[in-house]
């Protein structure tokens, strides 16, 4: 069933866990997520990115979330992910297609990200959608985008209190150490500021959001041998980190780079195995069941297992 994301992260915050944002881009990538929340019981956003919507086309995107969600009673919450063209957002929302966007402006000066901010707040919260906006800027790459460079700053407390107050969004996503996308030649752990999202946490009272969160291969011959493996092996944010940042205030975790990397280690093994192969279904399907197995142990980590 679709549902707003709104109760689902009130309760993650009050539970002190995470729900998991998972971007899909084609059918097996939606099955195979959708097939993990149903096994793990767990509450479910799935998202579409401004590049996945340019490949596939908002409406068939959206109709083919409606129409798995009709056939599960798992919470299904269809969200529009880092929505930095405006007019775009503005469609999502009218579109009565989704039941949450991300208004992403904070390239912006902040008052240009308050003020454009707040006018995607109005609009959508008239049609009863669910908004998150972004403060401070995650480094790396947003759909084959340069966002901005590594020492990107991160969000300040006070800000985040004045940016909120103002914009009356209902969730902040914010910068505290992770970078957007996949580094092949990793070496070294990502660190999160947890002192940093403490504050925020304690100065805000919505629940926040956590991009970049993937992990990170060295090589493409581990990007390849990925699927279905131990992500917490590769570099990039280690658990134990992301559990800290749950503890101390992070309700949703998008997860993007995983999946992809989990979907194409998969479909290569399957035909490099089998090179006379002509059935895409036997190909897309082994994608499929590698993507249901690194959403699981996703859900296992966030900690949103039997939460519904």
């Amino acid at each position: 069933m679709i549902v707003s994301p709104k109760t689902m992260l009130q309760r993650a915050r009050r539970g002190g866990y995470a729900v998991g944002a998972f971007n899909v881009n084609n059918l097996e990538i939606l099955q195979g997520v959708v097939e993990a929340a149903m096994q793990m019981r767990s509450p479910l956003i799935v998202q579409t990115s401004q590049g996945a919507i340019e490949y596939a086309g908002m409406e068939l995107l959206a109709a083919m979330v409606h129409t798995i969600a009709r056939d599960t009673d798992i919470p299904i919450a269809l969200h529009l992910d880092h929505g930095t063209d405006v007019a775009l957002v503005m469609e999502a929302i009218d579109s009565g297609l989704y039941t949450s966007v991300m208004i992403d402006t904070s390239r912006f000066p902040l008052q240009d990200n308050i003020r454009i901010t707040r006018e995607v707040v109005k609009r959508a919260h008239a049609r009863k959608i669910f908004v998150e906006a972004e403060l401070g800027a995650i480094p790396g790459k947003e759909d084959q985008v340069d966002v901005m460079e590594a020492d990107a700053f991160m969000t300040r407390p006070e800000e985040a209190t004045r940016f909120v107050k103002e914009t009356d969004c209902d969730a902040l996503a914010v910068s505290i150490g992770t970078k957007h996308g996949v580094s092949k030649f990793a070496s070294v752990h990502a660190r999160l500021d947890i002192e940093r999202l403490r504050a925020i946490a304690s100065a805000v009272n919505k629940p926040l959001v956590l991009h970049g969160a993937s992990s990170v291969y060295r090589n493409l011959k581990d990007v390849a041998e990925a699927y279905g493996a131990d992500l917490s092996k590769a570099f990039g944010v280690p658990d134990g980190q992301l559990k800290k940042a749950i503890k101390n205030g992070i309700a949703k975790i998008n997860t993007d780079s995983d999946i992809r990397i989990a979907f194409t280690g998969a479909v290569d093994q399957y035909m490099t195995r089998h090179p006379n192969n002509m059935d895409p279904r036997a190909y897309l399907g082994a994608g499929r069941d590698a993507v249901r197995r690194t959403v699981i142990r996703k859900m296992k980590l966030f900690g949103s297992e039997g939460m519904i």
